[in-house]
């Protein structure tokens, strides 16, 4: 008898990705292979496009293709690509000053390493050095994600992802995300650090009530402790400022940040202010690809583009009118909308975001099923408001389909 199913390219790519890879993430649902994308539209392997309202999870800040991104990648791959931490380099200086301009701290300073987790991990390090063993005890918030890693996974406020791999070298006391009390009454004189994310990513896109960071700020200055701000999602303009916390105000002692920092380059920070700005000096800490010249002129050409173009303004004006298309929809699954700028979350009456994720690629969408109740949206940040609408007019027999 003679098969008539039909094998794709993407089949091909799936079952060499099972074969080859370390089952860490399982295999992508849907089963999409990824080729390559021109703005916020990109193609499948089998020829099928997209509008990416992923945006590499938060880290395509630029799309893709973007020609200064490329141009700037291309031309310091065929300068200089790597030196290691044992020489300078201009761009790793000219990247941290431009953070500092940003931050409006020039008494800052910063430490690049590749990815979020290493910038908590080099947070969390810095805070235990300038605190000492009479802190044992680091404040996070339920629902919390702040990397992987052994050092950042104790203050994963979630217990399935915390659990299995305990137990830890980190005195972790948890309290509701956004409870102004309960975080007041955790913060003690036994506590090093509080880690907060300005807006919960993994948890789904939360954003705590008005005043909470600054009430943060107020706790850890009364008790001694270092506040310590994860804008790893959070920063680059993603909620439509270039620091989320800046919205309230405030200056941490410590903050983290990757993902849209390089455009899809693997790059990341751990920014010291004030006392904290000298915590880690020679031999307690290290990166032999941190601070890559390569990675460090990706991220320059994004904050250059996210400036001239106007990003942080598109992404606060076309988040707002995509979160209100979201919202014009009237259908049973929908409960909501929350998040800020190009960073958003429709909630839904019922667990099933992945089928509500599968039934958008069906119709030509990329989106993400961040919990089960789920769906985040976080576009790069060039997305246009006709996209936006694109995808609002799509939604209704998206969510048909989903729950038929």
């Amino acid at each position: 008898m003679t098969s008539t199913a039909t094998h794709t390219a993407t089949d091909g790519l799936r079952a060499r990705f099972g074969r080859a890879l370390m089952p860490t993430y399982g295999t992508p649902a849907p089963p999409i292979a990824l080729a390559a994308g021109q703005g916020c539209r990109i193609r499948d392997v089998d020829g099928r496009s997209y509008l990416d309202l992923i945006g590499g999870l938060s880290a395509s800040s630029l799309g893709h293709g973007h020609p200064d991104l490329a141009a700037a990648i291309a031309r310091q791959a065929g300068e200089l690509v790597h030196t290691s931490n044992q020489f300078l380099h201009e761009r790793e200086v000219e990247l941290a000053e431009r953070l500092r301009d940003l931050l409006g701290a020039p008494d800052a300073r910063v430490y690049l390493c590749n990815s979020g987790t290493e910038a908590t991990e080099a947070a969390v390090k810095l805070a235990r050095r300038a605190q000492g063993r009479d802190r044992p005890v680091v404040v996070a918030a339920e629902g919390a994600f702040h990397g992987r890693t052994m050092g950042a996974l104790p203050m994963a406020g979630v217990p399935a992802i915390r659990e299995p791999f305990t137990p830890f070298g980190v005195d972790v006391r948890f309290v509701p995300f956004g409870d102004v009390a309960a975080l007041a009454a955790a913060v003690r004189d036994d506590t090093a650090a509080v880690f907060l994310e300005p807006v919960q990513g993994e948890a789904g896109v939360v954003s705590p009530p008005e005043g909470y960071l600054r009430a943060a700020r107020e706790a850890c200055d009364a008790a001694g402790a270092l506040l310590v701000l994860d804008e790893v999602q959070s920063g680059i303009g993603r909620t439509g400022r270039w620091f989320a916390h800046q919205a309230e105000g405030i200056v941490p002692d410590v903050m983290t940040l990757s993902k849209g920092l390089g455009g899809g380059m693997p790059i990341a920070a751990c920014v010291g202010f004030g006392a904290c700005a000298g915590i880690l000096v020679p031999g307690t800490h290290g990166s032999t690809f941190g601070g890559n010249p390569v990675a460090c002129a990706a991220a320059l050409a994004v904050l250059s583009v996210i400036e001239r173009d106007g990003l942080l303004d598109n992404a606060t004006r076309v988040g707002a009118a995509l979160a209100e298309g979201i919202r014009a929809v009237e259908h049973p699954l929908i409960t909501g909308v929350r998040g800020r700028g190009l960073w958003l979350a429709t909630t839904l009456a019922e667990p099933v975001s992945v089928k509500v994720c599968e039934a958008a690629a069906r119709a030509g969408f990329l989106v993400n099923p961040v919990r089960p109740d789920a769906v985040r949206l976080a576009p790069p940040l060039i997305l246009t408001a006709a996209e936006a609408a694109e995808f609002s007019a799509a939604l209704p027999d998206i969510l048909a389909d989903a729950a038929g």
